[in-house]
C-alpha cells in the first residue's frame, strides 16, 4: 500500500505542484483545501480531495481523523496552505492580522502536531514541510501579518524539528521567492512592476510552482534522510542580493 501525504493548500498554483511531485514519487496524495475545486484537482492525480479550512481547529482535526479512518496515517505532510491579506500598517486591522496567524502559524502548528503524534505512535518515520517564504528574512510593509507568520514558520519548523528528532521525524521549510502562481498575476500583468520584481532576482525570472514542488519532494524523500529544522529559500538567489539591477 502507498505511503499517503497530506498537502494543505492544494487545489491549484504551489501546493498543487507539490503533491503532484509527490504523487510521482509513488505517495498516495490527500489534497486539502478551503476551496471546493480541490476535489477536481485530485482526481487529476488519482489522488483524494478534501475541504478544509486550516483555520479551523476543530476540522483539521477532524480531516485527520477521517484520513486515518480511511486511508492510514500521514507519512508526509505539507504545511502549504497560507493567505497574505495585505494592508496598511497604521491602520491595519486586528482580526485580519490574527486570521492570517491562524491559517499560516496556528493551523499549521495544529497540524504538524496531529501528524506527529500518529508518526509518533505508530513508529513512523516521516516527513514535514512548512511554507515559509523569503518574508520570513525580508519584510514588505502592507503585508505585516503574512510577514510575522512567516518569520514564526521559520522559528516553528526548527522547534518541531528538535523536538521529533529522536523519533527520526524530520521537520524541515521552503521559503518561495517570486514564484509564477495565481498570487503573482498582478504583477505579471505590469510590466513594470514585473522588471522591479526581476530586478531584485539574480536569474532574472520568475519561478514556477513546480519548482518549489520538487524541492518539497526532495525533502519528504530519503535523499534527504539527513536534513532537518532547515528552510531552504527557492527564490532564483534574491536573498543574497544586496542591490538591486538596473
Amino acid at each position: 500500500m502507498a505511503a499517503i501525504a497530506l498537502v494543505s493548500g492544494a487545489a491549484q498554483g504551489i501546493g498543487f505542484a507539490c503533491a503532484q511531485a509527490l504523487a510521482e514519487d509513488g505517495y498516495k496524495v490527500v489534497l486539502a483545501d478551503i476551496k471546493p475545486s480541490v476535489v477536481d484537482a485530485a482526481s487529476r492525480l488519482n489522488g483524494i480531495g478534501m475541504i478544509c479550512d486550516m483555520g479551523d481547529v476543530d476540522a483539521i482535526t477532524a480531516m485527520f481523523d477521517e484520513i486515518e479512518a480511511t486511508h492510514g496515517p500521514v507519512e508526509a505532510l505539507v504545511n502549504n496552505a497560507g493567505i497574505a491579506m495585505p494592508g496598511d500598517f497604521l491602520s491595519y486591522d486586528l482580526a485580519a492580522f490574527d486570521t492570517v496567524l491562524g491559517v499560516n502559524l496556528r493551523g499549521l502548528f495544529v497540524a504538524t502536531q496531529r501528524a506527529a503524534r500518529t508518526m509518533v505512535e505508530n513508529g513512523i518515520e516521516g516527513a514535514i514541510v512548512n511554507m515559509s517564504s523569503i518574508n520570513a528574512q525580508v519584510a514588505i510593509p502592507a503585508i505585516p501579518a503574512y510577514c510575522a507568520s512567516k518569520g514564526g514558520v521559520m522559528q516553528l519548523t526548527k522547534v518541531a524539528a528538535l523536538a521529533l528528532a529522536k523519533h527520526n521525524i524530520r521537520v524541515n521549510a521552503v521559503g518561495p521567492g517570486s514564484i509564477d502562481t495565481e498570487m503573482m498575476a498582478g504583477v505579471n500583468a505590469n510590466p513594470e512592476a514585473y522588471k522591479m520584481a526581476m530586478s531584485r532576482t539574480p536569474l532574472g525570472r520568475a519561478g514556477s510552482a513546480r519548482e518549489i514542488g520538487d524541492v518539497v519532494a526532495f525533502l519528504c524523500s530519503r535523499k534527504a534522510s539527513y536534513v532537518t529544522g532547515e528552510t531552504i529559500y527557492v527564490d532564483g538567489g534574491r536573498l543574497g542580493l544586496n542591490y538591486v539591477v538596473s
